[in-house]
């Protein structure tokens, strides 16, 4: 089992994860299954399976060097053109439902693509079902419920509630115990409300952060992300972070300086809830994304020793 396990989804899963590929670790990523947009949510919704692109995104990370420029990896991220059935759908996706079909189960099936790819690392979801990302936004009209990750993810307004449906989905029980027995949990970057914080809604994987002895590290995102996170400072991470799960603490928080606007109030607010912050360049010359070597040496620097 690997003791380095990376949470998130999308863009922002796939960065950590060619981040620790540069460091040789094989690590465990594990996906939420809230997704409701685009060719993952036209697949959810007439197949009934787990949204299926954040999944592949994660496993194109561990194939080959990592960057998705090989045959194989840039195969998966193939989407079709057209006006048919198949428009917009990446066939990475497509091969992923038919791969649960035949074999009858999402992790099986998920395994079985790794080892042919000859993947680096294992993808998990967290849940073996497909839910349902709501939250109340507060608005200058009032308090709203937004229900759906992809309405959620273009929302303005400050979250005051985050919850799934349904409220306890059944966890995906390798990813269970690989929280469980992990030396280090890496969360983040990626869609706050509805890639990072969703992983502390699932019970069993919120139960396992609790119980792991991991060492708890969040890299912080590059830039505030249009609509859920639009008018975000560095702190406000961290302030959304301990006012929805209070009891929920981190041990490191890394950030690049150009993405800190007070480093003082970040500082205090990663306090709050544990946490010391590692200031470094993480991030592409432009600033807008992460370098998969800067994010790889500022991980090397924050794991416990002998996790890798």
């Amino acid at each position: 089992m690997s003791a380095i396990v990376a949470l998130g989804g999308g863009h922002g899963l796939s960065a950590t994860l060619r981040a620790l590929r540069t460091l040789d670790i094989e690590p465990v990523a594990i996906v939420g299954t809230g997704d409701d947009g685009g060719s993952s949510g036209r697949l959810r919704e007439h197949l009934g399976v787990p949204p299926p692109g954040d999944l592949r995104m994660a496993v194109v990370a561990l194939v080959g060097d990592g960057s998705g420029e090989a045959l194989w990896p840039r195969v998966l991220q193939h989407r079709f053109g057209g006006s048919g059935d198949v428009e917009g759908h990446a066939l990475g996706n497509l091969l992923l439902v038919a791969l649960w079909e035949e074999t009858g189960d999402v992790v099986a099936g998920l395994d079985r693509l790794g080892r042919v790819l000859e993947a680096r690392g294992r993808v998990l979801p967290n849940s073996v079902e497909p839910v349902i990302v709501a939250a109340d936004v507060r608005t200058p009209q009032g308090v709203v419920e937004v229900v759906g990750q992809a309405r959620l993810t273009t929302t303005h307004g400050h979250v005051e509630a985050l919850r799934l449906v349904p409220t306890a989905p059944r966890a995906c029980a390798d990813a269970v115990s690989a929280v469980t027995g992990a030396q280090a949990l890496v969360f983040g970057p990626g869609s706050w409300y509805t890639s990072v914080l969703p992983h502390l809604l699932v019970p069993d994987i919120a139960s396992a952060i609790g119980r792991s002895p991991a060492r708890r590290i969040l890299v912080l995102n590059a830039t505030p992300q249009r609509g859920e996170t639009e008018a975000f400072a560095s702190h406000d991470y961290l302030e959304t972070w301990a006012e929805l799960f209070p009891g929920v603490g981190l041990d490191v928080v890394l950030a690049d300086p150009r993405s800190v606007e007070d480093p003082a109030r970040l500082a205090a607010a990663a306090a709050r809830i544990g946490a010391e912050v590692h200031l470094g360049d993480l991030l592409v010359v432009e600033g807008t994304a992460h370098d998969p070597a800067r994010l790889g040496a500022a991980l090397e620097g924050a794991l416990p020793t002998g996790s890798r």
